[in-house]
C-alpha cells in the first residue's frame, strides 16, 4: 500500500492547531511547545513499531530494522521560528512518518530505516542554526562560541539545552548516529517563488548554494551638511550605495541563478545634518558553484576599490562567514526525479538557496538528495506560508516513491 498522503496533511493540520496561534507556528527548539511537538509525533509513529532513541545533541530518532544495519534515512525538522508557517520543517517530518508506516505494514525491509527529528533546524532562539544536524555531521566545531550564546532573555544556550537533557559538551558525540547511513533523502517546502513562477508542483533539488558573506566598511569623512559642497565631499554612504546596485549587475551577469545581497548599511554620526563618515555594509553572495562564487567575490572586492577611487574615501573588507556549495549526489537526484515523474508527470532542477540539515549530512560523506514542494508566492518564515493541498499530497507521493527507490538502491550494494 502506498502511504497514506491525505492522511498526512491531516496531521499536520493538527500540528498546526497544537502549536500554532492567530500569528503563527510557535515551535521554536528548547522550547515547552517544541517538546510537545515532539512528544505528539512519538504518539504518531508508535503504532508503527519503530524504536524512538534521542542522540546526545538532541534528535529524535525512530528506527525500523531491517536485514541489514545499513540505513535509509528520512530527514527534517519540527521546530519553526517565532510566528513561522505550518509546513516549514513538519512538512518533511510529517511525510517521513508516512513512509515508516508504509515500510512496517509490508514486514521487515531489507535496509533499516530511519527518520530523524533534527533538533533546532532554525536557530531561532539563540541564532545557531543546524545544531543537530552539524553534531550528528560532525562539524560543530565552534563549541566555544556556543557557550557564549544568550536568548534575548538572557538565558544562556549550555543550560536551556541542560533543561532538556543535552550536555552541549557531548553532542558531538550523535556523530555515531550517521556510522551506518547508506543515504539520505529530505523533503521541504521550497521557500522561494522558482517552482511556482514556472507552474510546478515539485523539483529536485541540486544542492545547496555556497555563502561569502562579508562585512564592508566605507570610510569618509564627516563635514556639516549645509556647508560642504558636493564635490567637496568625501562621504562614505556613496561608496556603500553605488556598491549595493552594483551587485545586482554582478549577479546577472553570471548567467545561472547567482544571488548577491546587501542586507545593510548602518552610518555613522547617523545624523541628517552630516556627511557619513563611516559606513558598514553586510554584503551575502550566493552560488551552487565554487568558481562563479569566487569571481562574484573578486569583481566586488574590485567594484568597491572602483567606487572608494571614485568618491576619495577608504575601503576595506572583512569575512564573516563562508561556506563551499554543497552538490547532492547523481544517482539519488536522478532517483528524486524519476519519483517525481511519477507522480506529477513535470519535473525540474534548482538549487537551494537556504541552507538545509540535508548540507550537512552531505559533508558528512552520506549521498544526500533533497525535493521541494511548490510554496505559493515564494513566502516563508510567516503564518503566510502556505502550499496547495494537492501539491502537499503530491510530494507525500513522490518522497514515498524516492524511499522506495532508494532502499532498492541501497540493498541492491549502492549507497556509502
Amino acid at each position: 500500500m502506498p502511504a497514506d498522503a491525505k492522511r498526512a496533511v491531516a496531521e499536520l493540520k493538527k500540528l498546526r492547531e497544537l502549536t500554532g496561534d492567530e500569528d503563527g507556528a510557535q515551535r521554536v527548539a528548547w522550547t515547552k511547545i517544541w517538546e510537545q511537538a515532539r512528544e505528539w509525533l512519538r504518539g504518531l509513529v508508535a503504532e508503527t513499531g519503530a524504536k524512538e532513541s534521542i542522540d546526545a545533541a538532541g534528535n529524535q530518532w525512530f528506527t525500523i530494522a531491517g536485514d541489514t544495519e545499513r540505513a535509509v534515512i528520512i530527514g527534517g525538522h519540527i521546530d519553526s521560528v517565532p510566528n513561522g508557517g505550518w509546513l516549514d520543517g513538519a512538512l518533511n517530518v510529517i511525510a517521513g512518518v508516512e513512509v515508516l508506516r508504509r515500510i512496517a505494514a509490508e514486514g521487515t525491509p531489507p535496509v533499516t530505516l530511519r527518520l530523524v527529528n533534527w533538533a533546532d533546524e532554525e536557530g531561532a532562539r539563540f541564532g545557531r542554526s543546524l545544531f543537530g544536524s552539524s553534531a550528528a555531521a560532525g562539524s560543530m566545531s565552534d563549541h566555544d562560541e556556543l557557550r557564549q550564546l544568550t536568548d534575548r532573555d538572557g538565558i544562556a544556550l549550555p543550560d536551556a539545552l541542560a533543561a532538556h537533557g543535552v550536555d552541549l559538551d557531548k553532542a558531538l558525540d550523535a556523530s555515531k548516529e550517521l556510522e551506518s547511513a547508506a543515504a539520505y533523502l529530505e523533503l521541504h517546502i521550497e521557500q522561494g517563488p522558482v517552482l511556482e513562477s514556472l507552474g510546478l508542483p515539485l523539483g529536485a533539488v541540486q544542492g545547496t548554494f555556497g555563502v561569502e558573506r562579508h562585512r564592508i566598511t566605507w570610510r569618509g569623512q564627516a563635514a556639516h551638511a549645509g556647508s560642504t559642497p558636493m564635490d567637496k565631499r568625501r562621504d562614505a554612504l556613496a561608496g556603500a550605495a553605488k556598491l549595493a546596485l552594483e551587485i545586482r549587475d554582478i549577479a546577472r551577469r553570471t548567467g545561472g541563478g547567482a544571488v548577491c545581497t546587501s542586507g545593510g548599511v548602518v552610518c555613522h554620526p547617523g545624523i541628517v545634518t552630516s556627511v557619513v563618515e563611516t559606513a558598514e555594509q553586510l554584503l551575502d553572495q550566493r552560488d551552487l558553484n565554487a568558481r562563479t562564487l569566487a569571481m562574484m567575490l573578486a569583481e566586488a572586492k574590485t567594484s568597491s576599490e572602483r567606487f572608494a577611487a571614485e568618491e576619495d574615501i577608504g575601503v576595506e573588507w572583512e569575512r564573516i562567514w563562508s561556506i563551499e556549495p554543497i552538490l547532492f549526489d547523481d544517482t539519488l537526484l536522478n532517483f528524486c526525479e524519476e519519483a517525481i515523474l511519477e507522480v506529477a508527470g513535470v519535473t525540474h532542477r534548482l538549487p537551494s538557496g537556504p541552507l538545509h540539515d540535508a548540507a550537512e549530512v552531505a559533508k558528512a560523506g552520506v549521498p544526500t538528495v533533497m525535493m521541494f514542494v511548490q510554496s505559493l508566492r515564494g513566502l516563508s518564515h510567516t503564518k503566510l506560508e502556505d502550499t496547495r493541498e494537492e501539491h502537499l499530497e503530491q510530494s507525500v507521493a513522490a518522497l514515498d516513491r524516492l524511499a522506495a527507490k532508494t532502499i532498492d538502491w541501497v540493498a541492491g550494494g549502492g549507497g556509502r
